[in-house]
């Protein structure tokens, strides 16, 4: 394997000659972790040890016979072709939308309601628009894309169609336009909330500032009695 080069080859030629199967075994391990130090990019990949020893064991030429952690390969996967992945032949008119373009077409067609799908229609026409800029250098004029995605959708979206031809592509996608009823419906309830809140809590303050008036009130009153009590006991002393 020349991504270790001649000198792990050599060595794993000498460890097949020991003798000794522990001293055997020690030098393998010695090996596996210089082979890691090589190519220490790969120390992320999964079962990367593993692969160090199927390695090591393809550099012996299945001769090594050591105590290993893993077993070894057999002889028969050794440069054994990989089965053949047929490639997914799909009748599509314009390759650079690809297969999902279509089905999303479908899902905008079954959709019941108008305004949905209208939304929907108008999210695939801007979606088609960043296709078509990550494979042409051209950009493509609305009048084109709204073409291509009439023949796309088998004239079944037709009015959502001619109303992006006349008015343009309308901004909320159909979950966002549902996400802002929802926030508007919680933004209603909640300021009718902080309504009743406020009016509540003016109640309660004007409540409590009513009530520390009375107390101010009464603490001097109380405090002009008492002036008034000491001023007439002042007045009967000289005619005792």
């Amino acid at each position: 394997m020349k991504e270790y080069g001649s000198n792990v080859q050599k060595l794993a030629d000498h460890i097949v000659k020991i003798e000794d199967k522990a001293k055997r075994t020690l030098y393998a391990h010695i090996l596996v972790e210089l082979m890691r130090q090589i190519h220490p990019n790969m120390r992320d990949n999964q079962d990367y040890t593993n692969k160090l020893w199927d390695d090591l064991y393809i550099i012996s030429g299945f001769e090594l016979d050591v105590d290993s952690p893993f077993p070894p390969p057999s002889k028969e996967a050794l440069g054994k072709k990989p089965l053949r992945v047929d490639y997914n032949q799909q009748n599509l008119q314009f390759r650079h939308y690809g297969r999902n373009i279509d089905l999303l077409l479908e899902k905008a067609s079954q959709t019941e309601n108008p305004e949905d799908r209208l939304a929907f229609v108008s999210y695939i026409f801007r979606l088609m628009r960043s296709f078509f800029n990550a494979w042409n250098k051209d950009n493509p004029e609305d009048n084109v894309l709204l073409a291509q995605l009439e023949q796309l959708s088998k004239g079944r979206l037709k009015e959502e169609i001619d109303y992006i031809r006349k008015s343009g592509p309308i901004d909320a996608a159909p979950k966002d336009r549902n996400n802002n009823q929802e926030r508007n419906r919680v933004n209603q309830t909640g300021g009718n909330n902080f309504k009743a809140q406020s009016h509540n809590s003016d109640r309660q303050g004007g409540g409590n500032q009513g009530n520390q008036n009375r107390n101010r009130n009464n603490k001097f009153q109380n405090r002009n009695n008492n002036n008034n009590n000491n001023r007439n006991n002042n007045r009967k002393k000289p005619g005792m």
